[in-house]
């Protein structure tokens, strides 16, 4: 079973408006879950005396109140501000905040692109697949950082074809998979791209590509192999026909 938790009984009449994201706060709670869910947006609209000021006044939470304006009079760090906060709401446990110290330590020294490929790749792992998409197409399609190499771009291109992957959107995943390889020249983007052109092209349009290519035609000997040995552990055969009726389901509930 899980631990209870006591949720605080104030609720500000006046909520804390976080305007980079237009999102209104009315209690220590909802101020906890934006912080842990939001780790890569953390910055000065919520790190001020403002904050502090409605956190006395609207929550009546004193205490904590006087604890943050002392961070900020002593410059303590974005991090250690928002850290006090999540401590002192009682509501996480010692090793949740201990992950989210190092969560945010990492954080702190990426890149702003660094930090939104994190934020994509967040929305990505919980399932928000067309957030996720339209995050990695930002990073792609704005001027590239040449601080960082490369290869992160490659990666971000592989992301986003996980991203339609998930979608059985294998068309797109393949585009974004060949240029993840083509920046990146690693095996699994090569399997990856390889195997979505396997979905989402005709039979013979796909060997086709195949021909007179004997770094595509090992990896597609590789692949099939892979499939082979899905195939005998989940030992079921599913027509092509039901195939295409699930991926038509999946889109039609994803629009939803």
């Amino acid at each position: 079973m899980g631990s209870l938790i006591l949720c605080h009984r104030k609720r500000a009449k006046q909520p804390y408006e976080i305007t980079r994201v237009h999102r209104k706060i009315y209690t220590i709670e909802e101020l906890c879950y934006y912080i842990c869910n939001n780790l890569y947006l953390i910055d000065y609209t919520m790190i001020n005396h403002q904050m502090c000021d409605w956190i006395e006044r609207e929550l009546e939470l004193s205490d904590l109140a006087g604890r943050l304006r002392e961070e900020l009079r002593q410059n303590r760090s974005m991090e250690q501000f928002v850290l006090t906060i999540l401590r002192e709401s009682n509501i996480y446990s010692t090793a949740d905040i201990n992950r989210i110290a190092n969560i945010l330590e990492h954080l702190k020294n990426q890149r702003p692109v660094e930090r939104t490929k994190y934020k994509a790749d967040s929305l990505q792992k919980s399932g928000e697949y067309e957030s996720a998409i339209l995050v990695y197409q930002s990073i792609i399609n704005e001027d590239w950082d040449e601080s960082v190499e490369r290869t992160f771009y490659g990666h971000v291109y592989a992301c986003l074809g996980a991203a339609y992957g998930h979608q059985f959107l294998y068309k797109e995943a393949a585009k974004m998979y060949y240029e993840a390889y083509r920046i990146c020249e690693e095996p699994d983007m090569l399997k990856a791209y390889l195997y979505c052109c396997y979905r989402g092209m005709p039979e013979d349009k796909y060997m086709k590509m195949l021909s007179g290519n004997p770094i595509f035609l090992s990896m597609a000997s590789v692949i099939r192999e892979d499939i082979k040995k899905v195939q005998q552990e989940i030992d079921i055969d599913i027509p092509e026909e039901q195939f295409a009726q699930w991926k038509k389901e999946y889109r039609r509930i994803d629009k939803r």
